[in-house]
Order: C-alpha cells, then sequence, then structure tokens
C-alpha cells in the first residue's frame, strides 16, 4: 500500500476539487428546469463555464491516479480509500460555500475514519 499512497491521496484531492469546482460552476449556471427547451441553452453554459471545464479536467486527472493505485493494491484495500474524500469535500464546502456541518454529518465523518482505519490496517 504504501507505494500507491501518493497517487492515492492525489487521486482523492483531485476528486474532490472537482466536485468542487463543478458546485462552483453550478452555482454560477444557477437553477434551472431540466426539460427539452433548456437542453441546448444549459448544454452551452455549461460547456463554456471554466468552472466545470477544470473540474472535468480534475476528474481526469483523478481516474488517472486511480488507476496508478489499482495497479499497485488489490481493489477492495483501495477502494473504500476513497471515501476520505467525502470527509474533504465535506469540510472544504463549509467554508468555500457556507454549507452547514450538523452533527449527524461529522458524526459520519468519524465513522468514515474508523472504517478507513480498520480496512487499512492488516487483519488480526
Amino acid at each position: 500500500m504504501g507505494a500507491a499512497l501518493p497517487y492515492l491521496f492525489i487521486g482523492i484531492i483531485l476528486n474532490a476539487t472537482a466536485q468542487l469546482l463543478l458546485k462552483g460552476g453550478m452555482n454560477h449556471i444557477g437553477h434551472f428546469a431540466f426539460k427539452a427547451s433548456n437542453v441546448v441553452p444549459i448544454a452551452l453554459k455549461v460547456a463554456v463555464n471554466p468552472f466545470i471545464i477544470a473540474g472535468l479536467s480534475c476528474y481526469v486527472l483523478s481516474v488517472v491516479a486511480w488507476l496508478m493505485v489499482l495497479s499497485r493494491v488489490e481493489v477492495g484495500i483501495a477502494y473504500p480509500m476513497v471515501s476520505l474524500g467525502y470527509i474533504v469535500t465535506a469540510i472544504a464546502s463549509s467554508y468555500l460555500f457556507h454549507e452547514n456541518l450538523s452533527i449527524s454529518q461529522i458524526v459520519g465523518i468519524g465513522i468514515i475514519i474508523f472504517g478507513v482505519i480498520l480496512i487499512s490496517r492488516p487483519s488480526f
């Protein structure tokens, strides 16, 4: 697992950054109704939005990092580690978008951390 850790953390950060950039892009575009008459205008707004483009680029790079991880670690160990991205995204969104972190979300973050620790330790 040691050799894969840098790629894993890079992938997690890129994936969380992608989510945050996509949210920022959609905040600029705003709420829209999904109907046939909106498809082309919304698609054009999405296609030229720099936050959306940057977010999608981060996704592509995160897939490259993930492939590096999978070439080094069993998927049953590696994939649960991706849940650390939920923590990064929740904390970052509370700062960047002023989203509230509820008590239940904070407890959930603790459970995720505990689960990742259990999964990453050798079996006993």
